[in-house]
């Protein structure tokens, strides 16, 4: 099996959390010690057993799947119900890489509420991420112009996936060139409100993918409600058919999965350390060897 290991998976262990959202984490996931002990929301493998009434797959069925708030993927079995988030694996891709899929459901979910339109300009900051890369490569898909932001390192791979334009943050912001996009999707925390809501154009789109507190959300409600743009900040729907679209996609060629690294399960604390350092492009994954077929 193999299991992607994702920046909310080292952010749900961590106490750097701001104050508001570090308590709505200890509330859902424990105050005194985890609820869920075990980490890790997506994954892909082989399927081992299932129960008498699904219909949909067979033991031996390689596939993919979101857990969703169960977690528990980092590890060498995982039970789900049937009707999760699961599809079968793409022949043309290996396991690593379909671990990776189902993060894309977030980047789907955000372009399709922000109503990207075939011609529009998109700026993803924070495009050399798991999300980021999903981000850039569901945007052009959808007919956008896609720049997308991140450090020197990872700038040849974005203009591998499509991006059409680039911007090293570390010698350009783009929030003072005076540019500004039908839509900015934001995946960077610490990255200033005040500065990215200038960006999108009147009647523009600021998908707030991962807001740095609650604040940020609070901010963004009454920037929708004060002004002609739209702020959108919301949880992500895992659904099959969302699923299935992304793995047709990757099928016909047009989303690349991007694999920076794979650790064996016993290396996870080395895994998540590098995470933590933000300079992966695309995934990290764990694996585990013990399955011969993988």
């Amino acid at each position: 099996m193999r299991q992607l290991v994702t920046k909310g998976d080292c952010e749900l262990r961590s106490p750097k959390i701001p104050n508001l959202i570090w308590l709505i984490v200890r509330i859902f996931f424990g105050l005194t010690r985890p609820r869920k002990k075990i980490l890790g929301g997506y994954l892909a493998g082989e399927i081992e057993a299932i129960g008498k009434d699904v219909k949909q797959f067979r033991k031996g069925d390689q596939v993919f799947a979101s857990t969703g708030a169960r977690f528990g993927a980092y590890a060498e079995y995982v039970c789900l119900p049937s009707t999760y988030a699961m599809a079968i694996k793409p022949s043309n891709i290996t396991y690593e890489e379909a671990a990776s899929i189902p993060l894309g459901l977030e980047g789907l979910h955000f372009l399709r509420k922000g109503n990207i339109r075939s011609g529009e300009k998109v700026l993803v900051n924070g495009a050399g991420g798991s999300m980021g890369t999903f981000a850039v490569q569901i945007a052009k898909y959808f007919g956008a112009e896609v720049t997308g932001v991140d450090s020197t390192g990872k700038l040849d791979m974005l203009r591998s996936i499509g991006s059409d334009n680039v911007i090293d943050y570390t010698q350009e912001d783009f929030t003072k060139n005076g540019k500004t996009y039908d839509v900015i999707f934001n995946v960077v925390s610490k990255s200033s409100f005040s500065r990215n809501v200038r960006s999108p154009k009147q009647n523009g789109r600021y998908l707030l993918v991962n807001p740095n507190g609650l604040s940020q959300m609070i901010r963004g409600l009454w920037t929708s409600v004060i002004s002609n743009k739209k702020v959108i900040s919301q949880f992500a729907s895992h659904k099959i058919e969302d699923l299935i679209f992304l793995k047709e996609l990757i099928e016909k060629g047009k989303i690349k999965l991007i694999i920076d690294r794979s650790y064996p399960l016993e290396q996870i604390v080395e895994a998540h350390r590098y995470v933590e350092t933000g300079h992966k492009k695309g995934n990290v994954v764990i694996t585990l060897e013990h399955n011969k077929k993988t």
